[in-house]
């Protein structure tokens, strides 16, 4: 049996309780304009060559960190009211 609880204040839930609500937030790089070196411009390969070498050696963990990363909590309806009110804490 899977026992569900507050991720925020502990308080015990049930799977179908109306007081279990789901929150998501996902936190992503802002993708913007990119400005290419000079350098860059002249020689696109040598640069995304450079690139490649940069994962290639990056750890991965750190690289998801910067670019992507997911959560995903179970929240009573008190803690739900004050995520809503004050989202960021």
């Amino acid at each position: 049996m899977i026992r569900y609880e507050c991720d925020r204040c502990g308080e015990s839930l049930g799977a179908n309780d109306a007081r279990r609500f789901i929150v998501k937030f996902e936190i992503f790089a802002a993708a913007g304009h990119v400005e290419l070196s000079d350098d860059a411009r002249d020689d696109p390969q040598s640069e995304l060559d450079a690139v490649m070498r940069q994962l290639a050696e990056a750890d991965p963990d750190e690289m998801e960190d910067q670019t992507y990363r997911s959560f995903r909590f179970d929240v009573c309806d008190d803690c739900r009211k004050k995520l809503i009110a004050h989202p960021l804490g």
